[in-house]
């Protein structure tokens, strides 16, 4: 079919919208409103879902919902046609004609690669220690196509196999990648204008683990999301450990001021870490579920997991560690628990295996080591809590601990407590941040 001006239909479309930083693709879970039904603009439209979190899009133009593109239930990028909404009911309007077109718009995003950790659930054999990982047959050749070195790219498949996806989201994360020095190069995710905020993920996860904060932060501050070593698009060097001291020093060369720093769990210590041997580069601190003494438990969960991911899939992962971060209130709602589990099975794919060894090596040297000098970190400081957190119980009495400190605990969360209580958790960050910098 040839389409051309005079023939494009006049309607207007609904697409799938790009939330946050290091959102590529939604899930549509309910349409709100009826095809033929009236609907106003700015009401709600349908729901959609994201890694994190769900959200109502409301449409975007006051019409005749005319027709729907994708069903309930379904993934699809960002920038995908969802729907078509016309002024009127009896206007002519051809379906695949305007989906046509919107598909061929000059300024219509480019088509995201497929999400990673798309191998079948199952059980894989281990690859032996220190052996390099496997690179399927079609991601060797793309890499050959993008001028990619498939030793460098983290494998999101059994075993931490490298996958065609994979070579591709590296391809497209260069961009992104700031050298830190010795050959390293970081991806940084950037989004906002105004103050710098440096956000640091915990262990295994990567800056899509702060989805619901980077929304309301990225509205007043520029934000910077580090993916650390082995990270999605970072380089993972050849190391027996990521030591803590060296993230930090990662995290320090990234900016060459003081920033505010937000840090998640391992990110947390990160945090501690960059606080303590480069204070000229930390503004104020906002520490979520904090530990400078990894607990038997942790140190337990943590030998599990790497475990797991070196023999299940994602998904197997993160139904096992769903537990452990969350409180009883998200696991008996069945539809929370599922989609959270969706959403963290992603994040956890873009952590290969061996990047999940190299850091928790790195965590056991410096748990312990910082204790005595948390007196000696002067900056303001937030701390939050989950009061159901299992995995670091001790947070309060880290709080305790610094000088400049305020403490959150939030009832009702678990260790994933900017996940689970984003709405609190955001509030108290912005309240600090913007005391910290008038």
């Amino acid at each position: 079919m040839i389409v051309t001006p005079a023939a494009l239909p006049m309607a207007t479309p609904v697409a799938m919208p790009k939330l946050g930083m290091t959102m590529e693709e939604g899930r549509v879970l309910a349409w709100t409103a009826t095809v033929g039904a009236a609907i106003e603009r700015g009401q709600p439209l349908l729901r959609v879902e994201s890694e994190k979190s769900d959200f109502e899009v409301e449409a975007p133009a006051s019409g005749i919902l005319r027709h729907v593109y994708v069903e309930p239930g379904t993934v699809v990028p960002c920038g995908t046609l969802l729907a078509a909404v016309t002024a009127t009911a009896d206007e002519p309007f051809d379906p695949a004609a305007f989906r046509l077109a919107h598909d061929r718009r000059p300024d219509a995003p480019p088509p995201t690669t497929a999400p990673q950790g798309s191998a079948p659930p199952g059980v894989t054999p281990p690859r032996p220690a220190g052996a390099p990982p496997a690179v399927t047959p079609a991601a060797r050749a793309r890499a050959r196509e993008l001028g990619v070195d498939p030793a460098q790219v983290p494998g999101s498949g059994p075993g931490g196999r490298v996958t065609r996806e994979d070579v591709e989201a590296y391809a497209a994360s260069r961009p992104r990648r700031v050298a830190v020095g010795g050959g390293v190069a970081i991806e940084v995710v950037a989004a906002g204008s105004g103050p710098e905020v440096l956000l640091l993920p915990g262990f295994g996860t990567d800056v899509a683990v702060f989805a619901r904060q980077t929304p309301t932060l990225s509205a007043r501050f520029r934000v910077l999301g580090m993916n650390p070593r082995g990270v999605a698009g970072s380089d993972a060097p050849e190391a027996n450990r990521y030591d803590l001291s060296t993230l930090a020093a990662d995290a320090a060369r990234l900016v060459d001021h003081a920033v505010h720093v937000v840090g998640a769990s391992l990110g947390a210590a990160v945090a501690i870490e960059l606080a303590l041997a480069h204070p000229e580069r930390v503004r104020s601190l906002a520490l979520l579920a904090p530990f400078v003494t990894a607990s038997p438990r942790l140190l337990a969960v943590l030998d599990a997991w790497c475990r797991i991911a070196e023999e299940a899939s994602a998904e197997a992962l993160a139904t096992a560690l769903l537990p452990w971060f969350f409180s009883d209130r998200l696991l008996a709602d069945p539809t929370a628990a599922a989609r959270t589990r969706r959403g963290l099975a992603a994040i956890l794919s873009r952590v290969p295996p061996r990047t999940l060894a190299r850091t928790a090596a790195g965590l056991r040297a410096w748990s312990g080591t910082r204790s005595a000098m948390l007196g000696t970190i002067a900056v303001p400081t937030l701390v939050i809590a989950g009061a159901d957190d299992l995995l670091v119980p001790d947070a309060p009495a880290l709080a305790d601990a610094l000088p400049s400190a305020q403490r959150l605990t939030v009832a009702g969360a678990g260790h994933a407590v900017g996940l689970e209580a984003a709405e609190i958790v955001n509030a108290a960050i912005l309240r600090h941040l913007e005391a910290c910098t008038t």
